[in-house]
C-alpha cells in the first residue's frame, strides 16, 4: 500500500511533469473507482493543472480549482507516460482505473498517466470535488505524522485503547502511516506491536515520536527525486522488518517473524521487539488445534 512517503513523492513527481499542463482528457476504465458525479470528470478536461499535494495517503491534483483526489488503496499506483494511446481505454479491462491525457490528444504523442489497481479487490477511489473537505475520508483524517508535534502525538496515544500497531495505522488518529511503515517504526523504537498505546512510558513515548518521524523523514528522502516507476522498489529496499518473514534482523540477526490476520499480517523482530519472545500467530494457533 502506497503510505505517506510515497504518495508525497508522487506528488512532488506530478508537480514537476504534470503542473502547468492542460488537462486534456480524463478516461474512465473501471466504473467502481469513482465515487462522486458532481462535478462530472468531464469538467475536468480543457482546464490547467495548477497544484499536486497530499493530505495523509490521499493525491491531490488541483485542476484550476476542481479537484481529482485519488486513494490508491492497497494495490493502486500511478504510472506516467510519455506516449499514450489516443483511443479511450475499454471498461473493465486489466488493471487500468482512469487514464489522464495532458496538453492535445489532438497531436499525438500525448503524455500522461495511468492510474491502475492490481488484483480482484478493489478499493482505489477517485473523486472529482470543488475541495478536498467533501471527501469523507479526508475530514476524518487524523494530524500528519509528519506535523503532529511531541506533546500531541502523547496526547493522542493516551487517550487511545488498544495495541500501537492499530494505533499507528488509525488513520482518523494519525494520517499517512500504513501497514509496512508501522513495522518499520514500531522496529526502530524497539516497541512490541501488540503494547497498549495507553501503556506507554515516557520513555518509550519519545522513542517512539522520534522513530516515526526519522523512519518517514528517511523514507520520503529515498523516494524524493525517484520517478513513478522506481518508487515501489526503492520503499522496500529500505524496510528492515516489513515483508522479510524469515530473513536475519539487520540490526541483531535474530529471525524476523510473522503475525498473520484474516487479510494482513505483521512483521517483527523477537530481540529487537518482544524480549525474545515471540508473539502469537493466531492464524496458526487456529490451524494447530
Amino acid at each position: 500500500m502506497p503510505e505517506l512517503p510515497e504518495v508525497e513523492a508522487l506528488a512532488a513527481f506530478l508537480q514537476e511533469n504534470a503542473v502547468g499542463h492542460v488537462l486534456a482528457r480524463a478516461d474512465l476504465a473501471a466504473v467502481q473507482a469513482i465515487k462522486t458525479f458532481d462535478p462530472p470528470l468531464s469538467a475536468l478536461g480543457g482546464l490547467e493543472i495548477t497544484g499536486a499535494g497530499r493530505h495523509g495517503k490521499f493525491l491531490d491534483l488541483d485542476v484550476s480549482g476542481v479537484h481529482l483526489v485519488v486513494h490508491l488503496a492497497r494495490a493502486g499506483w500511478l504510472h506516467w507516460r510519455e506516449n499514450l494511446p489516443t483511443a479511450p481505454p475499454k471498461p473493465g479491462k486489466g488493471p487500468l482505473a482512469l487514464r489522464v491525457h495532458l496538453d492535445s490528444v489532438d497531436s499525438p504523442p500525448a503524455r500522461g498517466f495511468d492510474l491502475t489497481e492490481q488484483g480482484t479487490r478493489k478499493g482505489l477511489a477517485i473523486y472529482v470535488v470543488r475541495s478536498p473537505s467533501e471527501v469523507p475520508g479526508i475530514t476524518r483524517l487524523g494530524p500528519d505524522a509528519l506535523q503532529v508535534d511531541r506533546e500531541d502525538f502523547a496526547r493522542l496515544m493516551a487517550g487511545r485503547s488498544g495495541q500501537l500497531k492499530g494505533a499507528l495505522t488509525d488513520q482518523t488518529l494519525i494520517s499517512g502511516i500504513g501497514n509496512a511503515y508501522s513495522d518499520e517504526i514500531l522496529h526502530a523504537a524497539r516497541l512490541s506491536p501488540f503494547k497498549g498505546a495507553d501503556k506507554l512510558k515516557d520513555d518509550e513515548l519519545v522513542r517512539l515520536f522520534d522513530a516515526m518521524r526519522t523512519t518517514l523523514t528517511e523514507a520520503l528522502e529515498r523516494q524524493r527525486g525517484q520517478k513513478a516507476a522506481t518508487m515501489k522498489g526503492e520503499k522496500r529496499s529500505g524496510l528492515q522488518v516489513h515483508a522479510r518473514t524469515g530473513l536475519p534482523c539487520p540490526v541483531c540477526g535474530d529471525t524476523v517473524r510473522e503475525v498473520s490476520f484474516a487479510d494482513t499480517s505483521l512483521q517483527y523482530c523477537p530481540t529487537c521487539q518482544t524480549g525474545g519472545k515471540p508473539l502469537a500467530d493466531r492464524r496458526m494457533s487456529k490451524l494447530l488445534r
